[in-house]
């Protein structure tokens, strides 16, 4: 590597991260990147030697492991190995690709589906592709950092709205002028607050203006409606969000991301979008679990009715002890500690006694706003959240949060 200069302004900023990290670890408060060394299923792991209750996954349906997800994913791998060695416009598309995409657009209720690699990538590209120089892009202050990325790479006007707020959103509409193509864009579940998106008033906002709506629902499939499919079935409002994005690594336990919404856009979006043109397929393996994980939650309702139950569990506990738990409805639970140290505390005393949770501190989030961002999901039991609830209330009132 070359020598640089010390106090080169790229040099400062790694230094500066290096000394935070190194300091943390010196304190013991360092609980990122630890390694999972056995997941048993989505509610317990091995860490440290030590068996834990996972409260920091997103797999909300426990579909972890699920015999017919793994079955899915071992025979494509027998089927057609375990790469595509190409990209999907060229070498990289399989029919288990297709099939994929027609499994994805059949349960978000569209024309068409397209996957990408990851979340991320899909988020990225299919706003810097639809959006470009002289639109209007409107994002809630909260959304994901990938929607603000992909925003920004856009060249788009930029405007973020405050959070979950419609007067502020129609304002920041009539400031747009009317010539302009709009795009408004938001979490349906926001994944460091567990509050939902005020989707009926957006979809009113959005045909009063002529503005495109976009729905990132990473933290919802899986989690809101009836069926799992998502803030549109929470409403019951089929058909209102033009692009439907989600990903594939959450709830469904596999990798990827897509966007379900018309076939005129779908089809533009194979032709236009960096990330699907330049980017290797799926593995088989992945698009296997990724299909069959689908089909499981049609075929297993009982999931999302047990999901609920626990989050009502878990969130009603952590209430009734006294912790503020921001604006959660869902199964993403803030438990708010005010500074970094005490989220530190928090998450020691909690990891001492086997529950495996994890600190989101600034500047992921607004200084003085630490908190636990834990999760619940359907594979937790009904004695298991109730010693997590006895070990977190403990825990809270000796370090002083309530």
């Amino acid at each position: 590597m070359g020598s640089h200069k010390a106090n080169d302004a790229v040099s400062q900023r790694i230094q500066a991260m290096t000394d935070r990290a190194n300091d943390m670890k010196a304190r013991g408060v360092y609980f990122y990147n630890m390694p999972v060394t056995e997941v048993y299923d989505d509610a317990t792991v091995l860490v440290n030697g030590r068996r834990m209750g996972m409260y920091a996954s997103y797999g909300y349906l426990g579909l972890l492991g699920h015999p017919r997800i793994a079955a899915a994913a071992k025979a494509a791998i027998d089927k057609y190995g375990t790469g595509t060695n190409g990209v999907r416009t060229l070498a990289g598309t399989l029919d288990l690709h297709n099939e994929l995409e027609e499994t994805i657009a059949d349960f978000k209720h569209a024309e068409a589906a397209v996957t990408y690699t990851s979340g991320y990538a899909t988020n990225l590209s299919v706003i810097s592709t639809l959006m470009g120089r002289g639109d209007w892009v409107l994002s809630d202050k909260l959304n994901h950092a990938s929607i603000v990325d992909g925003c920004m790479m856009s060249g788009a006007l930029f405007r973020r709205f405050k959070h979950n707020d419609m007067a502020d959103l129609e304002k920041r509409l009539q400031q747009a002028p009317s010539d302009v193509s709009k795009l408004v864009i938001a979490d349906a579940v926001f994944s460091m607050d567990g509050d939902i998106i005020d989707l009926p008033k957006m979809v009113e906002l959005c045909q009063k203006y002529d503005a495109w709506l976009m729905m990132d629902e990473a933290h919802s499939v899986g989690v809101l409606g009836k069926t799992g499919r998502g803030i549109e079935e929470h409403f019951d409002m089929f058909g209102t969000v033009d692009i439907k994005m989600g990903t594939l690594s959450k709830t469904i336990p596999s990798v990827g991301g897509y966007v379900a919404g018309k076939k005129d856009m779908i089809d533009y979006l194979r032709h236009a979008s960096r990330a699907y043109i330049f980017s290797a397929a799926l593995p088989p393996a992945q698009a296997a679990a990724a299909m069959e994980s689908f089909k499981v939650i049609l075929d297993e309702p009982w999931r999302i009715e047990k999901l609920w139950k626990n989050t009502h569990q878990f969130l009603g506990g952590l209430k009734d002890a006294g912790f503020d738990t921001l604006y959660s409805e869902t199964a993403v639970v803030p438990i708010m500690c005010g500074d970094d140290e005490r989220a530190y505390e928090l998450t020691a005393a909690c990891q001492a006694k086997d529950l495996f949770m994890l600190p989101v501190v600034s500047p992921a989030v607004p200084s003085g706003l630490a908190r636990l961002r834990s999760t619940i999901t359907a594979a937790h039991e009904t004695k298991d959240i109730a010693y997590a609830l006895d070990v977190i209330a403990e825990a809270g009132k000796e370090i002083g949060i309530i």
